[in-house]
């Protein structure tokens, strides 16, 4: 795992993964709605600040898909079979592409072929979800054995009981994930009350 280069979450460096907020799932969930109305803020607060949204499914053919109102607001959707998103692709969606040698350059000997700059990696994995100890937790650890610098945002996590849930907390943060919460997110992205979504970001949280 990488050393954190800052404290605080950077909008510009973020990305956020919404794992499994299931029409099926939800009603088991403790405090299900709160946590899926954190998510819905999460997502809005991302598109307000450019940042990219994935989201995932576990089995959606017998779980259901995302709910409606957040399902949209994913970039991409992963459907999974793993309990972790990892194992079916997400770091694929996660890491930028590498960018292809030019026709030109391929007709150069190596030695004279100009290195091709990589697209700039977006290493912040916001990550919030259900069930939080089994498919968030099992994402989150995978995401950092990659070495991205995860971050799961707590109060937008949910499991069957809370015990479950506050274990995966503890697991998750003894491997070196920060944890957060939504308003921690959304005034760490501002940094300052003069930010040109202050009150757009206000609004959603109030």
């Amino acid at each position: 795992m990488t050393e954190k280069t800052a404290m605080l979450l950077d909008a510009q460096d973020s990305q956020l993964v919404l794992v499994d907020y299931q029409s099926r799932l939800i009603p088991a969930i403790h405090e299900g709605q709160q946590v899926l109305a954190n998510a819905l803020r999460l997502a809005r607060m991302a598109d307000e600040f450019k940042v990219p949204v994935w989201g995932t499914e576990q089995n959606p053919d017998k779980l259901g898909s995302n709910d409606p109102a957040l399902r949209p607001l994913c970039q991409k959707t992963l459907a999974k079979m793993h309990f972790s998103a990892v194992a079916d692709g997400l770091a694929d969606w996660l890491r930028p592409p590498a960018r292809p040698v030019s026709g030109n350059a391929r007709s150069l000997p190596r030695h004279l072929q100009k290195p091709v700059a990589a697209a700039p990696e977006r290493a912040t994995i916001l990550v919030a979800g259900c069930e939080a100890h089994v498919c968030l937790l099992q994402t989150a650890l995978e995401l950092i054995e990659l070495e991205f610098d995860v971050w799961v945002v707590t109060d937008a996590c949910g499991s069957r009981t809370e015990r479950n849930r506050d274990a995966a907390f503890d697991r998750l943060a003894a491997a070196g994930a920060e944890l957060v919460t939504t308003e921690m997110v959304a005034f760490e992205w501002l940094r300052t009350a003069q930010h040109p979504s202050f009150r757009a970001v206000q609004a959603l949280i109030k």
